[in-house]
């Protein structure tokens, strides 16, 4: 099976020894999107829903470069730091995820990578 190394300027490049995607046949495998900016690499820290919303943007942006889109994924798992800001994240999440939805898991973990609130990972069948 063909693995293809995803990499896009339009998604924060990856902070350490990984592919921000790998295409493998049909799949797509996305590494967990912090929220950053990509044109200057900042984390977004204004509230949990403009984190959230950037984190999202950042996964679209992976799977677009790996001819994919939202629709087209199976399943998403939402790493947060707050449970508490679930209501707010899942809001957000139903902006890009509204008519087709995929299986998902949220965890609250102890600490994200730069001390991000949030980060979302996805599979997507093409």
């Amino acid at each position: 099976m063909e693995k293809n190394i995803i990499s896009t300027t339009k998604a924060p490049a990856a902070i350490g020894p990984y592919s921000q995607g790998i295409k493998a046949g049909n799949m797509v495998f996305t590494s967990g999107q912090l929220p950053m900016d990509p044109e200057t690499g900042e984390l977004i820290t204004k509230d949990i829903k403009s984190e959230a919303r950037q984190s999202l943007s950042n996964l679209k942006a992976v799977l677009a470069e790996a001819g994919a889109t939202l629709e087209d994924v199976v399943k998403v798992t939402v790493f947060i730091k707050d449970m508490n800001q679930f209501g707010d994240i899942n809001e957000v999440y139903g902006e890009f995820f509204n008519t087709h939805k995929p299986a998902r898991s949220c965890v609250e973990v102890a600490r994200l990578p730069k001390d991000a609130n949030v980060e979302i990972e996805a599979i997507a069948i093409v």
